[in-house]
């Protein structure tokens, strides 16, 4: 007859049992709210992602443990022990088995996007994850209840092999891609040579390629493994050259009357019709460049003859409201100048008339070019120019050349995007509107947007 089962061969199981288990839930406590704040901390997307997935199947394992010292001090036979002891192993395998699957599931399309890997990739990688995990998982359960697992060995030695022939060119471009986004060895916007001499800007790595642009414009593949096996050197991201360097000049200005005058706003209206460019630059500009230390833009010189000596100050200030910064070229200012004007005479302004000696003298500018000794090869060395740049320059450059020579935005925009491939750059300083800055503070957000860029 069997023994009768006493009360400590139950209360002690059990006693262990919940002892064990309040420990070991305290202690996943614990433990989980330091790794959660150490992983706010840190910028891997992982571990959160770890954590997620190990939260559930860790209570688990907690129950796990503590069944397993129940078991160890319980007085059941040898043989009751064992097959509690497999089933608790089981359990473990299994839990183990939908962790695996969670972060497959998470962490294979994390990365898949971060190394630009096709869908179908992403999609079979997780695919073969998963089902390593269960292959895995049975050859465990099968070892731990005694099953012969030597033919399924063997199938999935076949199944490793084919596959490795299958893939034997793709896959070590994909650990070598692995490894080099992992380690950030070369990156994206790095210039590099490699030992067989190519050399560039690397301007993406895939799953398989790395893609270079040479400094001829030339698209350059290099497979992972290749690249991961050779010799590189890293510039890291020097200072790009320029396609033609960059000559800052200087210019002198004079003014020179041309023996037109208007008495009244019509006659000031058919003279500026025909007016060449440099009457129109001298009446927009002039008071801006002689006090450039004044802002915002002061009146152009039209606004403030109908202004103060025909005394319509209401065209005076629709005159003045005419943005230069908005025309392209001066026949455009021009003309918009003049329907302003016209627009006036229609309503009846034409009988004013300016006192006798204050006619509007109609005054047209002439420029002669200079060059400076300053020559730009770089963004750098364009930057230490502009510091050195007088006021002068700094004004050819960015008003007169605009208007008087019809290009269509400033000097320093054009160069930067032809012969810099630098577009942002370009269009930041290309949509500055300088009028709205003295000489002073145009040149200082100017110096602002390059150092920006330098850094």
């Amino acid at each position: 007859m069997n023994e009768a089962i006493s009360w400590p061969d139950i209360v002690v199981p059990v006693a262990v049992f919940a002892a064990a288990l309040i420990a070991t839930l305290w202690l996943r406590r614990v433990s989980y709210r330091s790794l959660i704040s150490w992983a706010k901390r840190t910028e891997w997307q992982g571990d959160d992602i770890l954590l997620q997935a190990t939260q559930g199947a860790s209570v688990l394992w907690c129950i796990t443990i503590s069944a397993a010292l129940g078991i160890a001090v319980s007085p059941m036979t040898a043989r009751w022990k064992s097959l509690g002891g497999d089933g608790l192993w089981t359990l473990l395998v299994l839990s183990l088995a939908l962790t695996g699957f969670n972060l497959a599931n998470q962490l294979i399309p994390m990365y898949g996007e971060k190394f630009q890997l096709p869908r179908h990739i992403i999609k079979l990688t997780g695919t073969i994850a998963r089902a390593i995990i269960i292959v895995i998982g049975i050859l465990l359960l099968l070892e731990i209840w005694g099953v012969p697992t030597s033919p399924i060995l063997l199938v999935v030695a076949l199944i490793v092999l084919i596959a490795a022939l299958a893939f034997r060119e793709t896959l070590p471009n994909l650990l070598a891609g692995f490894q080099l986004n992992t380690t950030e060895q070369v990156k994206v916007g790095d210039y590099i040579k490699l030992e067989t001499g190519e050399e560039g800007y690397v301007k993406a790595i895939d799953w398989r390629m790395t893609q270079i642009e040479g400094l001829d414009r030339s698209t350059i593949f290099v497979p992972n493994r290749k690249l991961i096996q050779s010799t590189v050197i890293n510039y890291g991201r020097p200072i790009k050259k320029a396609k033609e360097s960059f000559r800052f000049y200087d210019r002198l200005h004079l003014k020179e009357l041309t023996g037109l005058k208007a008495r009244n706003l019509r006659e000031l209206t058919d003279i500026l019709k025909n007016a060449p460019d440099s009457i129109v630059y001298y009446h927009t500009h002039n008071f801006l460049e002689e006090h450039h230390y004044l802002t915002p833009e002061p009146a152009n010189d039209f606004a403030l003859w109908v202004s103060d000596v025909l005394g319509d100050v209401v065209l005076g200030e629709r005159l003045a409201s005419v943005d230069a910064f908005e025309f392209p070229g001066l026949s455009a200012l021009r003309e918009r100048l003049v329907n302003v004007m016209e627009e006036c005479l229609a309503q009846g302004s034409e009988s004013r008339q300016a006192p006798e000696g204050r006619e509007f003298h109609f005054i047209k500018s002439v420029s002669v070019i200079l060059p400076t000794p300053y020559i730009a090869r770089d963004l750098r060395e364009f930057l230490e120019s502009l510091r050195k740049l007088s006021l002068g320059s700094l004004y050819f450059h960015i008003f007169e050349s605009r208007l008087r020579l019809q290009r269509a935005t400033n000097d320093f925009s054009l160069w930067l995007e032809q012969s810099l491939d630098e577009p942002e750059l370009a269009g930041e300083i290309a949509r500055f509107d300088p009028y709205t800055f003295t000489l002073e503070g145009t040149k200082s957000q100017l110096i602002q947007l390059i150092e920006k860029r330098l850094q």
